[in-house]
């Protein structure tokens, strides 16, 4: 490890880092409950729509095809931070090496970069499907949805291997607590003892071009949407429309609306244990919201289910029979 020398004295940096996550030493077994049966309900709800979307011909269109791809995210994502958490929780050990937690901090930044662009994506599509039905299939035919689903990925990579460099080039010493339930990138550049203006002026930018960008994009799309929907005559119409919609827009006010609050709020001491709370809502609450949104309120999605689970049926069936000619 680097010697860094701290008033006078060298001291070595720290090989591990302690989450201080939520001072909660009471609660650790309900808490491990709770955050177990969200996860699990996330890996499930996300792995079992990839599935879907792969196997079942009816939902091999765009919209599904980027839902697909969103919960192939969201599955990544969830495992970069709840594993982790789990096992502090039933272990009571907050220690995480400087290393895994610098690969966790590239992988959640990585993650929630490409959600951001993935999002403005899927508001894209149902914005081209709503406004622009007749244009539809020239406008996002197959070529075209790899190539966004693509950007989005190295998008969200490039940001991330930029801040990541930088802050692996730093120096850690002096405390090594990190007030937070992962590893977040203002609490672990806080505890270096470099000047951190240049991490924190590339944080800035590359947030302000990975964020802003699909943002509008996303406000765009809807105010257009809105504003087409208004112009439809029937109210069954206008219904069919909105329900469209809304599953994508909880998810988006979700995501980005917790992300402002953590992220625009003062770094002060009062204020950072509410900023560890709506942490939650992009970390946890999304995943989850993903597939309980869009496969409860989503007839087409229920219906690939209800094949699903009858083919598997009948395959049990089957090798029932076979077991007993045998």
């Amino acid at each position: 490890m680097h010697l860094v020398n701290l008033e006078g004295r060298n001291q070595s940096a720290p090989v591990a880092f302690i989450l201080l996550d939520f001072n909660t030493e009471d609660l650790q077994i309900l808490l491990f409950i709770l955050f177990l049966a969200v996860y699990l309900v996330t890996m499930a709800g996300n792995i079992l729509i990839v599935i879907l979307v792969a196997f079942d011909p009816h939902l091999h269109n765009p919209m599904y095809f980027f839902l697909g791809n969103l919960s192939c995210l969201e599955t990544c994502y969830s495992s970069t931070i709840l594993p982790r958490m789990l096992f502090g929780f039933l272990s009571g050990d907050r220690t995480i090496s400087v290393p895994v937690c610098l690969a966790q901090l590239y992988l959640f930044s990585f993650f929630a970069a490409t959600e951001c662009y993935f999002l403005a994506v899927m508001s894209y599509d149902r914005y081209l499907a709503i406004c622009k039905p007749l244009h539809y299939a020239m406008l996002m035919n197959g070529r075209i949805c790899i190539l966004l689903i693509a950007v989005s990925w190295i998008c969200g990579s490039l940001g991330s291997s930029i801040v990541i460099f930088l802050v692996s080039r730093m120096n850690f010493c002096g405390p090594n607590k990190i007030n937070h339930f992962f590893c977040d990138l203002t609490p672990v550049v806080m505890l270096s003892c470099n000047d951190t203006h240049l991490v924190e002026i590339a944080a800035f930018i590359i947030s302000c071009i990975g964020t802003l960008p699909p943002l509008l994009i996303t406000l765009t799309s809807y105010v257009c949407i809105i504003n087409n929907i208004l112009r439809i005559p029937l109210t069954t119409g206008k219904q069919k429309a909105f329900s469209t919609c809304s599953s994508h827009l909880t998810v988006v006010s979700c995501f980005y609306g917790s992300l402002m609050i953590v992220y625009v709020l003062p770094d002060i001491s009062s204020v950072s244990e509410v900023k560890k709370l709506f942490s939650l809502f992009y970390t946890l609450l999304t995943p989850l919201l993903n597939p309980l949104i869009y496969s409860l309120r989503n007839k087409e999605v229920k219906e690939a289910g209800r094949k699903c689970f009858r083919k598997l049926h009948r395959l049990k069936i089957q090798k029932r029979r076979s077991k007993r000619k045998l």
